[in-house]
């Protein structure tokens, strides 16, 4: 399979900032890419810093204020090899975090899901958020967890997989989030999507079935949205003003969400 991602975005800078960028696809695949950056048109330096399961921040320090343009393009040949067991993160993933509030969501996972086990669970979870909210653009908060999601029924990938990973761990199984390039995807953005731990490896579930689980590219893996947003500002002041994602695979498969699809 060969998947071809690109990336632009513009932003104003109105302070001096430092800004990191998740928008690279993630190790483990062999790949053509670049990444060009500039300020009022003047090219400036990225420093790439290394993220868990394969991820690649770009961290711009100390930008001043300006018009900023980034530019990426990457295509990839093949799929990333199986994310090897790691009882660290196994833990991490199990715990309760910013926008993932499975403490709170633990009684009404029991009470849908309780009986369940396995990947019977799994497809059950996930059939239960597609079914219960709708997808709305623009009707979520970038401050909404996954308890805001359970109460207002809709909002967006990102909140789908909230409550997805939420649910799972209220019930002891281990859950994250990936953001991903996500070919096959209208409207076309980055998307995120829940991974449950079963069976010592990694399942991609996606409540929103928007696009083919098979041709999904990992670009961020971590515990919610808090570890995975494309652009975030560690210092200063910035406003979006672009953004443009594109996702294309040479093969278009349909997706057989009976079956257990790995994220490569």
């Amino acid at each position: 399979m060969q998947r071809s991602v690109s990336a632009e975005l513009t932003a104003t800078v109105t302070m001096p900032s430092e800004l990191v960028l998740a928008i690279a696809v993630a190790e483990g695949l062999i790949r053509e890419e670049s990444l060009t950056i500039t300020l009022d048109g003047a090219p400036i330096e990225a420093s790439e810093v290394r993220a868990p399961h394969g991820g690649r921040l770009h961290v711009l320090d100390d930008v001043p204020p300006g018009r900023l343009a980034v530019s990426y393009q990457a295509t990839v040949d093949g799929v990333a090899g199986i994310e090897p067991a790691d009882e660290l993160r196994r833990i991490e993933y199990t715990r309760p975090s910013r926008y993932c509030d499975s403490d709170k969501l633990m009684p009404v996972a029991q009470a849908h899901f309780e009986d369940l086990h396995g990947k019977e669970l799994l497809d059950a979870v996930s059939s239960w958020v597609g079914a219960k909210l709708l997808y709305v653009p623009g009707s979520s908060k970038p401050i909404d967890g996954a308890v805001d999601t359970y109460l207002a029924r809709q909002g967006v990938c990102r909140d789908y997989a909230h409550l997805v990973i939420a649910l799972l761990r209220g019930l002891g199984v281990p859950a994250r989030l990936a953001a991903v390039y996500a070919p096959g995807l209208k409207p076309m953005d980055f998307h995120a999507v829940a991974e449950a731990y079963l069976d010592g490896q990694w399942w991609v579930m996606d409540a929103t079935t928007l696009a083919p689980r098979q041709t999904l590219l990992r670009i961020a893996t971590g515990r919610d949205a808090a570890d995975t947003a494309f652009l975030s500002t560690l210092r200063g002041s910035i406003v979006l003003t672009s953004l443009c994602v594109t996702a294309a695979a040479d093969d278009l498969p349909g997706d057989d969400l009976t079956q257990l699809v790995a994220l490569r």
